[in-house]
């Protein structure tokens, strides 16, 4: 027989588990992405910093927009990893592009995904058939958590859009399409 306790600790632990991934994921995004707009290029000149100002790099780590690395096909989606590898076990951070009438179809992950929308339209929908109609609109600052084991599509319909995804790795993303 199991301790009621003992599921209680357990429970706890994991809400608490969540609770600190979703903050760090949003404090990362209220760093990363101070002003969500469309209208803003993801990548800009660095900025004219003041002469004698500098940041201690023990104290804080960054990068400027023109010093991410994205990666991907051309055509394709694209990828910057800002924290962590999403292929590894741990914490990862990523930034991905979608160009228009880029869907993917009904799949689940192994664990939670926490996704803000940084700039278009990313459009979301549940289930196991694939139904672009039944798409909710998540416009930018929206944010969505794809549940643990839970079947969902999501995509890039008439426009861009960029997205952060925060998570757990490594990243599994399992079919599950009716046919």
């Amino acid at each position: 027989m199991r301790n009621p306790f003992t599921l209680q600790i357990k429970s706890l632990f994991a809400l608490t588990s969540a609770l600190l991934l979703t903050i760090a994921c949003g404090a990362a995004i209220a760093f990363a992405h101070p002003h969500p707009q469309s209208d803003v290029p993801s990548a800009v000149a660095n900025p004219t910093v003041p002469p004698g100002a500098r940041i201690d790099p023990t104290h804080v780590i960054y990068k400027w927009s023109s010093q991410i690395e994205w990666r991907g096909r051309p055509g394709g989606p694209q990828m910057a990893a800002l924290v962590g590898d999403s292929r590894k076990p741990g914490f990862y951070i990523v930034l991905m592009k979608f160009p228009p009438h880029l869907m993917s179809h009904p799949h689940f992950h192994k664990y939670d995904r926490y996704a803000t929308v940084i700039s278009g339209t990313w459009w979301v929908g549940t289930g196991t058939k694939f139904d672009p109609d039944k798409m909710v609109p998540m416009p930018a600052g929206s944010f969505v958590t794809d549940l643990a084991g839970k079947v969902h599509y999501d995509g890039a319909k008439d426009e861009p859009v960029e997205i952060e995804i925060c998570g757990q790795g490594p990243v599994t993303m399992t079919p599950a399409e009716a046919k």
